[in-house]
C-alpha cells in the first residue's frame, strides 16, 4: 500500500512538472515567435503555409505529421505553437512515465523529467516544429517500456517507431544497445524474443516511410543517404566534443564552430550532470540494488550522442537532447542521494551547495531560453525586412530568388520559390549578405536592406 502512494504521488508531482514545463517555456518564448527556417520547411507540407519549399534528403516525415493537425486548415503560427506546446508536454509525460516502475525510488523519475525539462534547449524547442524533443522522449520511452520486468511491447515498438519516424540514424543507435542488451543480461531473458521482436517492429514501422520515399523520389535508399551525406556537408570521422562544447550556449546551429567561444558558468551543465550519474550509478551498488536499468540508460544515451560527436561535422545543442533525458535518470537518483545524506547527516553545507548549485543551473538556463527567443525574434524579423525591399523593387510572385543558404525562409516569406542550380536558372533576384554578386549578375541593381539585426543583407534585383 505504501508502495502505491509512493507511485501515485510521483505521478502527480511528474504532472505538475509537465504542466511547469509548459508554462515556463509559453513565458520565455513568445508563441508569435516566427516560423524558423526548419520550421518553414516542414509547415510548408500543407496548403496554408505554401508555397512549399525543398524538401531534402535528409529530412523525414515525422515533423509534418505532427504539425497536420492544425496547419492542415490554418496559418496562424499562435495556434501552432499552443499545439505543439501540448504535444511536447504530453511526450515528456510519456517518456517518463514508464521508469516510474523501473527506479527504486519513483521520485527520481519526476526529478529527472525536471533536470531534462529545465535545459534551455529543452524549453526553447518545446513549442517548435523540430524533432529532437520527441527523439528523446520515443528513446526514453522504449528503454523504460524495454526494461519492465513484464516488458511492454506495444510502448518499446512505439516507442522506437516515433524515434525511427523522425531521425532514422537515432531509431539505430536507440536500437542497436537494446537488441545487445537482450541478448547478452541475463535479467532481460526471461521475455528475449518479445523485446526482440518489439524492437524490430518499431524500428521498421518508423524507417518505412523514409525508405519508400527513398524509393519514390530519391532513386534508391544508397542514393538517399549519398545526397543526405553531400547535403550535411560530408559525414566522416570527426571529433566535435569541443564544437558541442561552444554550442551550449548557442547558436542553434554551430556551422562552422570557429570563432565562436563559450562563457565558463554555462559548462556547469557538462559537469553537473557526469557528477550526478556517477553518484546515482555509486548509490545504487551501495545499496546493493540492481543498477542495470540506469547502465542502460547510460549506454543508450552513449549510443544516440556518438554519431554526432564522431560523425558530424557540425554541431547543434538540440542534437544531444536523447543523450540529456537518458542521463537525467541516473541523475536525478544521484540528486535524490545526495538529498538523502543531507536530510539524515542534517548536513547544512551540503544542502547549501546542491541549493546554490540548483538555482545556479535554473538561473543559467532560463537566461539562455530568454536570451535565444529575443535574438530569434529579430534575426527571423529580417526575412520580412527583405521581402519588403524586394517588393519595393518590383519583385513579387511569382518569382525565383537565388543566393546564399538563408535563401529558402526569404523565398517563403517573399511568396517566391527557389532556384539551386549553379549559376541559378533565371532568378528574379539574388539575397546576399556579405557578399559580391556573381560575374554573370554585376550589372544588376543592388539595393542595401536596412535595420536588419544581421547587417551586410543586399538585394540584387534582374534588370
Amino acid at each position: 500500500m505504501n508502495a502505491d502512494r509512493t507511485a501515485a504521488s510521483a505521478r502527480r508531482m511528474l504532472w505538475i512538472v509537465v504542466a511547469g514545463f509548459c508554462v515556463v517555456s509559453a513565458v520565455l518564448v513568445p508563441l508569435t515567435l516566427p516560423l524558423g527556417w526548419d520550421e518553414l520547411v516542414y509547415a510548408s507540407r500543407f496548403g496554408p503555409y505554401g508555397p512549399a519549399t525543398p524538401f531534402s534528403a535528409p529530412r523525414t516525415r515525422g515533423v509534418p505529421l505532427l504539425l497536420a493537425p492544425i496547419a492542415s486548415w490554418s496559418d496562424s503560427t499562435v495556434l501552432l505553437r499552443v499545439w505543439l506546446l501540448l504535444l511536447a508536454g504530453g511526450a515528456l509525460w510519456l517518456g517518463f512515465r514508464p521508469w516510474l516502475r523501473i527506479v527504486h525510488r519513483p521520485a527520481a523519475v519526476w526529478v529527472a523529467a525536471g533536470l531534462y525539462g529545465s535545459l534551455w534547449v529543452t524549453l526553447f524547442y518545446a513549442g517548435s516544429a523540430m524533432p529532437n524533443h520527441y527523439t528523446a522522449m520515443g528513446a526514453t520511452a522504449a528503454v523504460g517500456c524495454f526494461l519492465a520486468p513484464r516488458p511492454r511491447y506495444a510502448g518499446v515498438a512505439a516507442g522506437l517507431a516515433v524515434v525511427t519516424l523522425m531521425r532514422p540514424n537515432d531509431g539505430v543507435a536507440v536500437a542497436a544497445p537494446l537488441l545487445l542488451a537482450a541478448v547478452l543480461m541475463p535479467a532481460l531473458r526471461g521475455h528475449l524474443w518479445g523485446r526482440l521482436s518489439a524492437a524490430a517492429a518499431g524500428l521498421v514501422a518508423g524507417a518505412l516511410p523514409w525508405v519508400v520515399e527513398a524509393e519514390v523520389r530519391f532513386g534508391g535508399v544508397r542514393s538517399r543517404l549519398a545526397e543526405a551525406d553531400q547535403v550535411q556537408g560530408g559525414l566522416r570521422a570527426v571529433f566535435s566534443l569541443r564544437d558541442h562544447l561552444t554550442a551550449l550556449d548557442g547558436p542553434l546551429l554551430c556551422r562552422p564552430c570557429t570563432g565562436d567561444t563559450v562563457s565558463l558558468p554555462v559548462t556547469e551543465w557538462w559537469v553537473l550532470l557526469p557528477l550526478l550519474v556517477g553518484l546515482g550509478l555509486w548509490a545504487e551498488r551501495r545499496a546493493r540494488r540492481s543498477a542495470a536499468p540506469l547502465w542502460l540508460s547510460v549506454a543508450v544515451a552513449a549510443a544516440t550522442a556518438a554519431p554526432y560527436l564522431f560523425l558530424v561535422p557540425y554541431a547543434a545543442p538540440r542534437f544531444l537532447l536523447p543523450a540529456y533525458a537518458l542521463l537525467a535518470l541516473p541523475a536525478a537518483v544521484g540528486l535524490l542521494a545526495v538529498v538523502h545524506r543531507a536530510r539524515t547527516r542534517r548536513s547544512l553545507p551540503t544542502a547549501a551547495v546542491l541549493a546554490l548549485a540548483l538555482l545556479g543551473h535554473w538561473g543559467i538556463q532560463i537566461g539562455l531560453v530568454h536570451t535565444h527567443a529575443g535574438i530569434q525574434q529579430r534575426a527571423r524579423g529580417d526575412w520580412d525586412r527583405i521581402a519588403s525591399v524586394l517588393r519595393e523593387h518590383g519583385v513579387h510572385p511569382p518569382c525565383v530568388l537565388a543566393g546564399n543558404r538563408s535563401t529558402i525562409p526569404i523565398a517563403h516569406t517573399a511568396g517566391c520559390s527557389v532556384t539551386e542550380s549553379d549559376p541559378p536558372a533565371h532568378p528574379s533576384a539574388l539575397v546576399l549578405r556579405e557578399r559580391n554578386p556573381p560575374h554573370w549578375a554585376r550589372d544588376w541593381q543592388r539595393f542595401p536592406v536596412p535595420d536588419t539585426y544581421n547587417p551586410g543583407w543586399t538585394v540584387v534585383v534582374r534588370p
